[in-house]
């Protein structure tokens, strides 16, 4: 798979990258967790997401993937529940920074986010000084924010961040006008979260309660019909190739579909008049929609 630059950083991530989520459910075991983390890297992936709030995931990216760490950008989020600490406070962030380090066995992560916090805790710059602490000290390589709406805003317009992740798809496209001009104005890295929108074609009727059903009500309005069965490789060559977006991550624990979805991007970009038309239709319809958090 080839490999794109974060920003003007030297860390180099694929274009899809691996969201670790799933791999931290107690339900999934040692051994399948195992596979499918080398089953990602032998297919490419060079990026792997992950969170303090990830149930085991976090121990078990750097249990498995300690002897190929050379190999592997390591990507975090922290700033809350930290023992001892106020969540959204220096101590939690360069609590959970330390703590991360143990729990992965690394002496360094590549890439640690603030996780979705708001513009106001952001305005009160203990944060994203305990972040930058940590980077001067060789613990971090970039610092980043994870969030969306007007909290990824205040975060761009800092100036502070390395790089940003941000949900960005078929159905989450005002980013694409709003903040991503920006961020890659200033030659930062974007990394897109929820690329295929948390499969919104998978169910026949409105799945209600579940996080995926605005992205189910978009659907419909846009007329991007359900039942087709190419929605998935629409969705991810649209978000992967955008222009600006460097890497897109999604989670899985099946090795299966990891194989299926790199498959998919070997096609290369949508062609531009599909693309085109995938953002006419969206901005036609588009009903103040703002980005899913």
């Amino acid at each position: 798979m080839e490999l794109r630059s974060l920003g003007q950083t030297d860390i180099q991530v694929s274009p899809l990258g691996f969201g670790a989520g799933h791999i931290g459910s107690d339900a999934l075991s040692d051994q399948e967790a195992s596979r499918v983390l080398h089953q990602a890297l032998d297919l490419g992936i060079r990026l792997f997401d992950t969170a303090r709030g990830y149930g085991l995931s976090e121990k078990r990216l750097g249990h498995f993937l300690k002897q190929r760490r050379h190999d592997v950008v390591l990507s975090t989020k922290v700033g809350y529940d930290v023992p001892g600490a106020k969540d959204w406070t220096f101590q939690a962030v360069a609590g959970g920074i330390d703590q991360a380090l143990l729990t992965m066995q690394t002496d360094f992560i590549d890439i640690v986010h603030l996780h979705s916090c708001s513009k106001e805790i952001l305005a009160q710059d203990d944060v994203i000084e305990a972040l930058e602490r940590a980077k001067q000290a060789g613990k971090v390589r970039l610092i980043a924010y994870s969030g969306d709406r007007d909290d990824l805003d205040y975060a761009v317009k800092t100036g502070r961040f390395d790089s940003f992740q941000t949900s960005v798809n078929l159905y989450d496209q005002r980013v694409l006008a709003d903040s991503v001009p920006e961020i890659h104005r200033q030659q930062k890295g974007i990394i897109a979260k929820r690329p295929i929108a948390n499969a919104p074609w998978r169910f026949d009727t409105r799945p209600v309660g579940q996080y995926v059903e605005p992205y189910w009500e978009r659907a419909e309005q846009l007329d991007f019909p359900l039942e087709e069965s190419s929605w998935l490789e629409t969705a991810l060559r649209f978000t992967v190739f955008e222009p600006g977006i460097t890497s897109a991550i999604i989670g899985t624990a099946n090795p299966e579909h990891l194989i299926r979805n790199v498959r998919l991007l070997e096609q290369g970009p949508l062609s531009p008049a599909r693309v085109a038309d995938l953002k006419h239709r969206f901005q036609e319809q588009d009903q103040n929609w703002l980005q899913q958090t």
